[in-house]
């Protein structure tokens, strides 16, 4: 990661996008994925709250998330409801094994841009708990699943039924709270492989233009090893993808919050090092692409039928990434599809030039970037 530029690109600011509702296309793709499902509660149902109270962090501090409650007749068929969503998103709809689950609490986020609703649901033999999501189907967002699950290393499960969007917990520590309570802590994770995967997660972000990684956007998961700790980062939110035409929107090193990332980055990644980590991400990328050309194909042709971000959105972005890359071919992409398309069609031509053994076919090359 590189904080240079950093007083201009710290302080960027996002503007609220509004919601893009799902169309024709991206339904008819979502059909074919199995994500478009008949779910028992809609977004709309669950704005019928009567009444609300702010949640507390452990500490006392505002949670900025509020517990709401319905009239007893409507939270019992709410519960009832949950409960067999939670089923379909975690089990393929078996409610009768889920049965001994409840749920335990509806909190809401006026802040967020989607206005999400967030249901804690309990396991009554044992009192584990998980939590899942219910927002506003927004068609970026959307992308953003669907090209975080093929081309991370993250697979992610959400269901849509028309305007509404059903998505599971993605768990680890924020990265703000990470930053304020851990990093200072090293004996608590591997500092130098959390510089690692800062470093790839920047790389992945960029490749598949995964906007607005501030620190609050994205989680860090510590897994012991048997002789150190692991580190994943993950993101958590997918308002911002392809959207923004600012290149920089998707480099993550450039938000001011992240900036106690990039300092720790450069006191334990030199330059060599760097590009050593991105290549390997680049690779890891490529083979996903690759592995799965016809489900990317098929989502690029809906996101092309149904632009989320204006033209001029994307002809500014690929004027930048031209410039950024160096590579005339990124200035005539005609929308943030293509310049998806040519930026993973940029790793392939690399990988063949270095004559790297790949996975995948020529077929597969065909189908994805249009290549001989």
């Amino acid at each position: 990661m590189d904080s240079s530029d950093s007083e201009n690109t710290f302080h960027m600011r996002t503007n609220k996008k509004r919601i893009i509702p799902v169309g024709p296309a991206l339904r008819e793709y979502l059909a074919r994925e199995e994500r478009e499902v008949r779910l028992p509660v809609s977004y709309s149902r669950l704005r019928s709250f009567v009444a609300s109270a702010p949640l507390l962090n452990k500490d006392g501090s505002d949670s900025l998330w509020e517990t709401v409650a319905y009239q007893p007749y409507e939270m019992e068929s709410l519960a009832e409801g949950l409960t067999e969503t939670y089923a379909l998103l975690k089990g393929e709809g078996r409610f009768d094994i889920f049965r001994h689950l409840y749920v335990d609490r509806i909190d809401y986020c006026v802040f967020g841009n989607s206005q999400p609703f967030r249901v804690r649901i309990v396991n009554k033999f044992n009192e584990n708990h998980d939590y899942f999501y219910v927002k506003v189907a927004d068609a970026s967002r959307v992308h953003g699943l669907e090209l975080e699950h093929i081309l991370s290393p993250n697979r992610m499960h959400y269901l849509t039924d028309r305007d509404t969007l059903v998505e599971e917990h993605v768990m680890g520590v924020p990265g703000d709270v990470f930053a304020e309570k851990w990093l200072k802590r090293p004996e608590l994770y591997n500092p130098v492989r959390l510089s690692k995967e800062m470093v790839k997660f920047n790389a992945r972000s960029l490749v598949r233009l995964l906007g607005d990684m501030r620190s609050y956007n994205f989680v860090i998961a510590v897994t012991p090893d048997f002789d150190s700790t692991q580190i994943r980062l993950r993101a958590m939110d997918f308002d911002q993808q392809s959207y923004n035409g600012r290149a920089k929107f998707y480099m993550p090193q450039y938000f001011k919050e992240n900036a106690p990332f990039v300092m720790h980055c450069q006191q334990h990644v030199n330059i060599p090092t760097a590009m050593q980590y991105v290549q390997e991400e680049h690779s890891l990328i490529h083979r996903r692409a690759l592995a799965s050309a016809e489900t990317l194909t098929a989502l690029f042709n809906a996101m092309r039928a149904e632009p989320a971000a204006p033209p001029e959105k994307a002809r500014r972005l690929a004027g930048e990434l031209a410039e950024h890359y160096g590579d005339k071919s990124f200035a005539g992409a005609a929308d943030m599809a293509d310049l998806l398309v040519r930026g993973l069609a940029r790793i392939h031509r690399e990988t063949r030039g270095l004559g790297v053994p790949h996975l995948g076919d020529d077929r597969a090359a065909k189908v994805l970037f249009g290549l001989s």
